[in-house]
């Protein structure tokens, strides 16, 4: 059953909008001689609060060898789809050669990409890291692509708290001698 909802009469200040008008004017007044906040980007930037999720990069261990060993757990883990990995083999006779594989192609399509870090939890090789950077920017939809060189230019090299393959190839070495 519908009812009629009685609307009280407008004041004389209602009416004539002078309480809201000042009101205005009073927020006005307080930006106008508020110190400024503007900063002049890119010159000046905001401080990275802890726990940012930035862009996703691969790093290299501290003796500059390729971490990721083409698991493809981070492409599998990604929500958006935006990790294409093409895994490829490593020659036996490569310094690396006790690593199963290293990728052939690894791609990030960043206007994919939802910074939600799950790629960099799922990682058993500590190989991708999420950066600091947060001003990804292109002119194209290709730019916005990072492929493996791109990766470990934006990535760099992180310090490796384990030496994983050292300690493989320790072990590899040490099975033939017995």
């Amino acid at each position: 059953m519908a009812y009629t909802v009685e609307r009280k009469p407008l004041t004389l200040l209602e009416r004539i909008y002078i309480p809201q008008i000042l009101a205005g004017m009073r927020v006005t007044l307080k930006h106008l001689f508020a110190p400024n906040v503007t900063m002049q980007y890119p010159e000046e930037r905001p401080a990275i609060p802890s726990g940012y999720r930035g862009v996703p990069t691969l790093v290299m261990d501290p003796h500059g060898r390729e971490k990721c060993v083409s698991c493809q757990l981070c492409e599998f883990v990604c929500p958006p789809k935006a990790i294409r990995i093409t895994p490829g083999e490593i020659p036996p006779d490569a310094p690396t050669g006790h690593v199963e594989k290293a990728p052939k192609a690894f791609d990030i399509d960043m206007l994919r990409c939802i910074y939600c870090g799950l790629c960099q939890e799922v990682c058993p090789e500590e190989a991708i890291f999420l950066q600091n950077q947060y001003s990804m920017t292109g002119y194209t939809r290709a730019e916005m692509v990072n492929d493996k060189a791109r990766l470990y230019e934006l990535g760099g090299t992180l310090p490796d708290q384990h030496f994983k393959w050292d300690k493989k190839k320790a072990a590899a070495e040490h099975g033939n001698a017995h």
